[in-house]
């Protein structure tokens, strides 16, 4: 076999071997290829289980959050601090004397009652009075609060159960405050201001003979808890009241007048001292005509000294408070600041208010309260009106839904009216004193309400004082204004008895 035959089938050989290698090749090339390919896809599968795995971890995250959110949105409503919420206050009750018929009641019940002698009011009220308050709160992302609150009153004496012609139903506060204003710094960082018509948050008073000490209200506008040092807290405010469709001479009654009455308010609080100043302005008030010559005020001052203790006057447990007002001008009218619009320019008063609560054993709580204000040249040059009083309840709490509630109320008056509304001079003394079998869900505390009372009272006064007012009085437009005192049935020394609710939440 020669050589070039050799070689044919050795050529042959290695091309088949090349082509066996090279197929080999390529296929190996084509599996890692398609591997890699295969590694790929998982690894993008894989990152996009990853993807979805932490969107959905974000949207559970989100879920927690937005839930949590929730609760606590539901838990600011549940307390009060967020949403909308509802109060009120209400007293409703029968008061008949010992002859069967309705009597006269009321905390200014007596003669002094026209220049704010307050007695008590236990087993004394005639009236139904009810308060509704509508109030909602909110609280923003950046922390900052809003309160909205309308509050809406009424008040009738009437007992029938229809009394839309002796309604007076009435929008008494209607206004906006903010707080927490991340804004607001400095003395600023804790203030919260408002605008609209309301009471002072501030007002306080002696519930036991339904009397503010003091009461700033109206229509304006405000700033709290100004903080002017490490102690010193102030409150500012602007309010307005009007004086309204008087008459501006005495012989032509239906020629009248108008004027608006602006209360400047710093309301200033030492740890437990308050210091609180008003100046007033009303003008063209003074062109109001009382009849008798005295010249109308159109501006005032005003001032109150107030501690408010956190125990019984240093003796025990409990409370008590303790205020000295002031005024002249149209700040005479020392407790409803820039009410009255017929005080003289001349007029000045001083008032003195004390009271406190306190248990004097385990079951039995007592409450008393001084009361006094001397005042002239209130309505007319000369005048003189001074009055003081005491009340004391006292409760024995029987049983954790019934109590025995007692009351004793004594108040002497002198009051030198001038003929001020056809008033004439007298002085004398008042008293009362009351026995409340009452029932509650849950006696405990001065502060728990509901509750229902059956009552007897049983009420005298000095003879004189029924003189205060003659029966036939009456003012420039032909309305009565006599007062109640020796109205036929109603002459002193009898009995009264009733029933009546009251409630507050």
């Amino acid at each position: 076999m020669n050589a070039a035959m050799l070689r044919t089938p050795l050529v042959a050989a290695i091309a088949v071997a090349s082509f066996t290698l090279s197929g080999l090749a390529s296929a190996q090339q084509s599996d890692i290829e398609q591997r890699l390919a295969d590694l790929e896809a998982r690894v993008a599968a894989a990152e996009a289980r990853a993807d979805a795995a932490e969107a959905r971890a974000a949207s559970v995250e989100e879920t927690v959050d937005a839930g949590q959110e929730r609760l606590d949105e539901v838990a600011r409503q549940a307390s009060g601090e967020e949403g909308f919420s509802f109060n009120a206050y209400a007293r409703s009750g029968l008061l008949v004397g010992d002859d069967g018929k309705s009597i006269p009641g009321g905390p200014t019940v007596t003669p002094a009652g026209s220049v704010g002698g307050y007695v008590g009011r236990l087993g004394n009220e005639p009236d139904t009075y009810v308060e509704s308050v509508l109030n909602y709160r909110k609280t923003y992302d950046n922390g900052a609060k809003a309160l909205y609150r309308t509050m809406i009153a009424d008040g009738v004496t009437t007992s029938n159960d229809w009394t839309a012609d002796e309604s007076s139903l009435n929008v008494r506060q209607v206004y906006a405050e903010f707080s927490d204003l991340p804004s607001f710094t400095g003395a600023f960082a804790n203030a919260s201001i408002w605008a609209g018509k309301r009471f002072d948050r501030d007002n306080f008073d002696i519930h036991w003979i339904d009397s503010d000490v003091i009461f700033l209200s109206g229509t304006g506008g405000g700033i709290y808890d100004v903080q002017l040092g490490d102690s010193w807290k102030a409150n500012f405010s602007l309010y307005g009241r009007s004086f309204s469709e008087y008459p501006v001479d005495s012989t032509s009654p239906n020629l009248t007048g108008n004027t608006d009455n602006l209360i400047f308010t710093a309301n200033n609080y030492f740890g437990k001292v308050q210091w609180m100043i008003n100046a007033m302005s009303a003008a063209d008030n003074d062109s109001r005509d009382l009849g008798n010559g005295s010249q109308v005020a159109d501006s005032g001052i005003h001032t109150m000294l107030a501690y408010h203790g956190d125990s019984f006057f240093g003796l025990g447990e409990g409370s008590f408070k303790a205020a000295l007002l002031y005024g002249q001008g149209l700040g005479a009218e020392v407790k409803s600041l820039g009410t009255n619009g017929d005080l003289t320019e001349d007029a000045s008063a001083a008032r003195l208010a004390v009271y406190g609560t306190t248990y004097l054993a385990p079951r039995w709580r007592v409450a008393p309260s001084v009361f006094a204000e001397t005042s002239e040249d209130r309505f007319d040059a000369g005048d003189k009106y001074q009055w003081s009083g005491v009340n004391v309840r006292l409760a024995n709490e029987l049983t954790e839904n019934f109590e025995m509630q007692y009351e004793a109320s004594y108040q002497y008056m002198d009051l030198q009216p001038e003929d001020y509304k056809s008033r004439n001079a007298v002085s004398g003394n008042w008293s009362k004193f009351t026995i409340a079998p009452t029932f509650k869900p849950q006696v405990g505390g001065f502060w728990q309400r509901p509750e229902i009372r059956v009552f007897a009272s049983y009420t005298d006064w000095d003879d004189e004082l029924n003189d205060y007012v003659l029966n036939t009085a009456t003012d420039s437009a032909g309305d009565d204004i006599s007062d109640d005192f020796g109205k036929d049935g109603f002459t002193g020394g009898q009995w009264s008895f009733g029933v009546q609710t009251e409630v507050w939440f």
